[in-house]
């Protein structure tokens, strides 16, 4: 333990906490904090049988769907896990190079704290160890998400208060009943925001015979998403532009709020489901706690218009939103890093 502490708290260290996320990488470095907020997507250039990184994050991001043969826009983890380890690497290593500039030479390799779903395999949790090893890390430890972003909604993890957080990410949904620095109970559900992307572009091309792109979709569900009805029964008015796919042309329709709450009912249902389950196997005393407590909603998820309000019918407990839902996962895997109080989450296989 001396050493543990002698290694992450040595002067002029680098040590960084990074929230590999399906769909954003957020980077927090020590006594810094967020220093880097990009997506995790990374664009991929085959010249002559020869395959190169061309860009990462924000500007692969805007080359997704939009890429010539030669360019690939690749998206190196789903359902909140690496699906291709090299790519993973290379995007860690760039994110490491960005945020440390020029300065590289001045500090020994970084530590890294890196947060993993709770319902990841081991198999899936080395792939993400050896990534960061692979990009230039010393030492590489891992935390829970859903413990990550109670830490940083600021939850009472470290009392015996049982306390519940629903972690809403890109790939996956961490539902978890915290007490006593540890899960008491949890469950991981694979579906996220790119399940309500896919949800919307299915009822787009189910409902009007029109394809269209996964950023279509994604800046449809951040702008309109919702996930009740609203009151008038139609809501706002959206303009879509997309492929017909019975002429194979340009088109552009018009849909509603409404349709657009009826395409994300499933998902939003398998994450209610999620938090039901959780609740139905809390231990008594937890779920006491839980009826004063509360649900804290973290994520971009969170971000869903009426999510919280519909949850709260549901499940007929109090409801909140954690302050900076986005970066809940990033600082809590940072003052994890950080604080001494909440080293025993640290995992180091």
């Amino acid at each position: 333990m001396a050493s543990f502490l002698s290694r992450f708290f040595k002067f002029g260290s680098q040590n960084m906490a990074i929230d590999l996320g399906t769909a954003n990488t957020l980077v927090y470095v020590q006594d810094r904090g967020i220093v880097l907020n990009e997506p995790s997507v990374v664009a991929i250039e085959t010249i002559n049988g020869v395959k190169r990184v061309k860009a990462v994050g924000d500007d692969a991001k805007m080359m997704m769907g939009k890429t010539p043969d030669s360019i690939e826009a690749i998206r190196p983890l789903r359902d909140g896990v690496i699906a291709d380890i090299e790519i993973a690497e290379e995007m860690i290593k760039h994110f490491i190079r960005k945020v440390n500039g020029k300065r590289t030479s001045m500090f020994s390799p970084p530590e890294i704290v890196i947060c993993v779903p709770s319902g990841s395999t081991s198999v899936e949790r080395r792939a993400i160890r050896d990534a960061a090893s692979n990009a230039g890390a010393s030492q590489v430890y891992l935390i829970l998400e859903p413990m990550a972003a109670a830490i940083g909604a600021d939850m009472p993890v470290t009392e015996p208060v049982g306390s519940m957080v629903v972690d809403i990410g890109g790939g996956t949904t961490e539902v978890a009943v915290l007490s006593l620095r540890g899960l008491a109970y949890t469950t991981s559900v694979r579906v996220g925001g790119d399940k309500m992307d896919e949800a919307i572009v299915s009822y787009v091309r189910r409902h009007h015979n029109l394809l269209i792109g996964e950023a279509t979709a994604e800046r449809i569900k951040k702008d309109y998403g919702t996930a009740v009805v609203p009151a008038d029964g139609v809501g706002e008015t959206i303009q879509i532009k997309g492929r017909d796919l019975v002429n194979g042309v340009p088109k552009e329709i018009s849909i509603t709020q409404a349709n657009i709450a009826e395409a994300l009912s499933e998902p939003i249902g398998a994450i209610v489901e999620g938090v039901r389950i959780a609740l139905e196997n809390t231990a008594p005393e937890l779920a006491a706690d839980i009826v004063d407590q509360g649900i804290v909603l973290t994520g971009g998820g969170a971000l869903i218009h009426g999510l919280d309000d519909y949850l709260r019918e549901e499940t007929g407990l109090p409801v909140s939103i954690a302050e900076d839902p986005l970066s809940c996962v990033a600082l809590g895997t940072g003052r994890a890093m950080e604080d001494p109080v909440y080293r025993g989450v640290l995992m180091t296989a």
